[in-house]
């Protein structure tokens, strides 16, 4: 069974995490820090930013794949990706900025937080049917 639907967010959110990585590796080049943060909050707050979305999206895809491998419904697991998009992009705006508190950062985080819990309900629910 093909998994289009994870693949295509998959592809995504990868073009939005190397979009990450460039940032950080751009901010180091300007704030002239080659290793960690260097003590500076700009650079901490992009590689930050970077290993946020690499700490949550691996375990999403991987729910999103396995919810669509068992029969899952399309329009629910595009709901849910769009969520996730939505959430990283809006996350990462918020951040990119001054650094001030927005509620862009809690908004990206709770789509993205909303998006996995609601694909772990998705598949303990498919798999309390199967039995």
């Amino acid at each position: 069974m093909p998994l289009s639907v994870t693949a295509l967010y998959a592809a995504i959110l990868a073009l939005i995490v190397v979009a990450l990585g460039i940032n950080v590796t751009v901010h180091r080049v300007k704030l002239r820090v080659s290793l960690g943060d260097g003590g500076n909050p700009v650079m901490l707050r992009m590689m930050r930013l970077h290993g946020n979305a690499v700490e949550y999206l691996p375990l999403a895809l991987v729910l999103m794949a396995l919810y669509e491998l068992n029969g899952g419904i399309h329009w629910a697991l595009h709901v849910i990706g769009i969520a996730l998009v939505a959430g990283r992009i809006i996350q990462t705006w918020a951040m990119l900025s001054d650094g001030l508190p927005k509620p862009g950062r809690g908004i990206g985080q709770v789509l993205t937080w909303g998006s996995i819990v609601v694909l772990a309900l998705l598949n303990l629910w498919k798999v309390a049917t199967f039995a």
